[in-house]
């Protein structure tokens, strides 16, 4: 896993479990790394996933059964897409508006090219 410098590590782990659920990778009731195995994976600070999985309990994504392990909630899937839709509107949104504003661009624009994404291809080109 490559760590960008502008995001706590623990939210960017944090990241990657979220995207696993959203994508159903990782399941309701699967139990996942412990959080020893987790940091020897992706080479950190077995604190650190500490503090992520910590932070994700009290989100409601995954919870823990005493002696036996981290599992991902029964509800994660509807309580990432919350979570992630709020970080997306929150974070990422304000700068893109910004941009848009600067650049000149409009929200049609947005739609042409949201579009016409999985070719690559937009009528701009």
């Amino acid at each position: 896993m490559e760590f960008r410098k502008q995001k706590g590590i623990y939210l960017q782990i944090a990241d990657y479990i979220c995207e696993n659920v959203l994508t159903e990778q990782w399941k309701a009731g699967e139990k996942i790394l412990s959080v020893r195995e987790m940091a020897a994976s992706i080479e950190v600070n077995p604190n650190t996933v500490a503090r992520t999985y910590s932070y994700l309990q009290d989100q409601g994504i995954i919870f823990m059964q005493r002696g036996i392990g981290y599992f991902v909630a029964d509800d994660a899937l509807p309580r990432t897409q919350v979570l992630k839709k709020d970080d997306f509107v929150n974070e990422f949104l304000p700068e893109v508006f910004h941009t848009m504003d600067v650049l000149g661009i409009k929200i049609e624009d947005l739609l042409d090219y949201y579009q016409h994404r999985d070719n690559g291809q937009t009528d701009k080109e």
